[in-house]
């Protein structure tokens, strides 16, 4: 009797330690309670056409992924960030093109005139591949991505954005693609010699809009959309 006792509080004593290890600490449930959703998977609150309060025809929400199947009109957030650890899932159909715009703002003709682009395509048969500056997670025109992390057509894509103050890091898929500096010498080099150097502007707001290209053709699809922000 005495062993059997013994060994159920051993055992009663290894599953307390086993939950309270399961529990999460509170830096983990402060950390988690700062993700903030941006899209709630049944409508397009929180998203707007560029320039209009109105949401453009052509995007759609069904069983909780926000897509357009066409040549549609850009999406963007309504509300604006700075500094921010940012994700999102991501598939794209045969030879797609489109993009993610970071800090963009609304003063030129077009988002990209302004916002930084995460570059999303079918690496294998899109027009776009010719160079990896313009490849599946590059910050478009600017610093190339390694290729071998982009998932087939048809498979979902996870992309991660952060940007603190001048740093900016683009990851595919858990593996953090580049990093690079705005506003650096470097940088400014690289925009220099860019067709981006006609905007005095491009990428100099330190907050903006996120913004989702629809003007290419092929289908397109977007899920988890989710942000946090860094202090």
């Amino acid at each position: 009797m005495k062993t059997m006792t013994k060994q159920v509080c051993l055992s009663a004593a290894a599953c307390a330690l086993a939950a309270m290890a399961l529990q999460p600490t509170a830096a983990a449930r402060e950390k988690w309670s700062r993700w903030k959703p941006l899209f709630d998977g049944k409508t397009t609150t929180g998203w707007r056409g560029y320039k209009t309060q109105e949401m453009p025809a052509g995007w759609k929400v069904e069983d909780g992924v926000l897509s357009k199947s066409g040549s549609v009109e850009d999406i963007l957030t309504n509300d604006e960030f700075g500094d921010f650890d940012f994700r999102i899932d991501w598939k794209i159909s045969d030879g797609g093109n489109s993009g993610i715009f970071y800090r963009g703002t609304e003063e030129y003709e077009k988002i990209y005139w302004s916002g930084t682009e995460y570059q999303l395509l079918d690496d294998i048969h899109a027009a776009d591949n010719k160079t990896r500056l313009t490849c599946a997670g590059a910050a478009y025109g600017l610093y190339p991505s390694p290729p071998g992390h982009l998932k087939p057509v048809g498979d979902w894509n996870t992309t991660r954005i952060v940007a603190k103050g001048a740093h900016v890091e683009h990851w595919l898929n858990g593996f953090k693609l580049l990093e690079y500096e705005l506003w650096s010498p470097d940088w400014e080099a690289k925009v220099k010699e860019s067709k981006f150097a006609k905007w005095p502007n491009y990428g100099r707001a330190k907050k903006g809009h996120f913004a989702l290209q629809g003007d290419h053709n092929g289908a397109l699809a977007f899920r988890n959309i989710r942000i946090r922000e860094l202090r």
